[in-house]
C-alpha cells in the first residue's frame, strides 16, 4: 500500500476557489451542527494547520457529532476507535500477524491508518493505550516490530472526553495533551437553536445523510495554501512573549512547551486564510491563545484552590502582555485603514 507523507501536500488553491472549499465545508457540518460556527471553523482551521482536536465537554452537546460530521464532509478515510478500558495498543497502531501460508509474519494496520481518526472518550482508555498515539500523532508514523509504516496525508486525531466524570476513566498525561493542538468545548446551544434542532433532528437523524462536499486532495491543497500564509518578524516575536509568559506565571506550576509556540503559529496562519487573508495578525494570536494554550498549562496549588480556571488565567496574560509595537489596539477596535503604500502593517509585500 503506497501512502503519502504528510510532507508531500498538493499545489496552491487560488483565493476563491480556497474560499468556496472551506466554506463548503463549514456549511455541510453547520447542516448537523446547529449554531456553532466559531467552533466549527476552528476545527476546521485545526485541520488545515495539520493538527490533532480534543473536545472536551459535558454529554449530549455534540462532541461525538461534530466529529463525524467533519470526517463525513470529507471523502477520504475515516476511522473510528471507542476507548474502554479493555482496549489495547495494538487494536490502535496495528499488529503483525503470522501467515501460516506464506510462513511469514505480516503487518495489519489499525484503526490509526486513516485520514480522520475519530476516538470517542479518550480518557476510557488505559495509559497504555493512550500513549500509543504519540507517535503517530506527533511523527505522522507508526513503528511496529521495529518497522517503522508512513501515515497518509492528511492525518487529523478528533478525540472527545467528558471532563465532570472521573469513575472508569484516567486523565490524559501531559505528554498526550501536549500534542493537541486546540482544545475545544462544545457548550450548550442558544434557545433558538435548540428550537432548529429540534424541528432538523427530530424525525431522523441529519448526520446520516450528509454528504461529502470535499476530498483528500483538496484539503492537502488547502493545506499547502495556509502554509504560505505570511507571518510578520513582529507577529513570531508576540507568539514568543506569550508562550513565555505563561512560563513565568506566578499561578502556573508548568508553562506552554515550544510545541505550543509553533502550533500556535500554524493555526493562526489557518485562521487568517480562512477569513480570507494572506497573512496574520495579532487578533489571530489573541483569539487563538485560549484553545490552544489553556490545556497545556498546569496551575499552581494556590491558584486551583481559588478556583481559577486554565481558561481564565490564560486570557488575563493575553490582556497583560503588550501588543507588538507597530499596532497596539484591541481586538473590540474596527480594522484601521492600510498604510499608504497600500498595505496593511502585517501584510507581506507583493511583486
Amino acid at each position: 500500500m503506497t501512502q503519502q507523507t504528510w510532507d508531500e501536500v498538493g499545489g496552491l488553491l487560488p483565493h476563491d476557489e480556497f474560499r468556496a472549499a472551506s466554506e463548503a465545508i463549514v456549511a455541510n457540518i453547520e447542516q448537523v451542527i446547529e449554531g456553532k460556527t466559531a467552533t466549527v471553523r476552528l476545527a476546521l482551521a485545526v485541520l488545515l494547520a495539520e493538527g490533532h482536536l480534543l473536545i472536551e465537554d459535558v454529554p449530549g452537546v455534540g462532541k461525538t457529532k461534530l466529529a463525524k460530521a467533519l470526517a463525513r464532509s470529507i471523502d477520504c478515510s475515516v476511522r473510528r476507535i471507542q476507548f474502554t478500558p479493555d482496549l489495547l495498543p495494538s487494536d490502535v497502531t496495528g499488529v503483525s500477524v503470522y501467515n501460516q501460508e506464506t510462513h511469514d509474519f505480516e503487518f495489519r494496520p489499525g484503526a490509526v491508518f486513516a485520514n480522520l481518526v475519530v476516538g470517542d472518550e479518550i480518557n476510557r482508555a488505559s495509559p497504555k493505550t493512550q500513549s500509543a498515539l504519540l507517535e503517530c500523532m506527533e511523527e505522522r508514523q507508526v513503528t511496529v516490530d521495529g518497522v517503522t509504516y508512513q501515515l497518509q496525508t492528511p492525518f487529523m486525531v478528533i478525540a472527545t472526553q467528558n471532563p465532570i466524570e472521573m469513575e472508569g476513566t484516567y486523565p490524559l498525561p501531559e505528554a498526550q495533551r501536549d500534542r493537541f493542538t486546540a482544545r475545544i468545548a462544545m457548550g450548550y446551544p442558544d434557545a433558538s437553536a435548540e428550537l432548529a434542532m429540534l424541528d432538523g433532528h427530530g424525525a431522523a437523524d441529519p448526520l446520516q445523510e450528509l454528504r461529502a462536499v470535499s476530498d483528500a486532495d483538496t484539503v492537502r491543497r488547502l493545506i499547502s495554501t495556509v502554509r504560505q500564509v505570511h507571518v510578520a518578524d513582529a507577529i513570531k516575536q508576540y507568539a514568543v512573549d506569550l508562550v513565555t509568559a505563561t512560563r513565568e506565571a506566578p499561578d502556573l506550576r508548568l508553562g506552554a512547551s515550544p510545541r505550543a509556540t509553533l502550533q500556535l503559529l500554524r493555526t493562526a496562519r489557518a485562521v487568517a486564510a480562512l477569513e480570507g487573508r494572506d497573512y496574520v495578525l495579532p487578533d489571530d494570536l489573541q483569539a487563538l491563545s485560549v484553545p490552544v494554550l489553556a490545556h497545556r498549562i498546569i496551575p499552581t496549588a494556590d491558584a486551583q484552590l481559588a478556583r481559577r480556571t486554565t481558561d481564565a488565567i490564560v486570557s488575563d496574560l493575553v490582556h497583560r502582555l503588550a501588543l507588538p509595537q507597530e499596532r497596539r489596539r484591541t481586538p473590540y477596535d474596527p480594522p484601521r485603514p492600510a498604510a499608504g503604500n497600500g498595505r496593511g502593517p502585517y501584510e507581506p509585500r507583493r511583486p
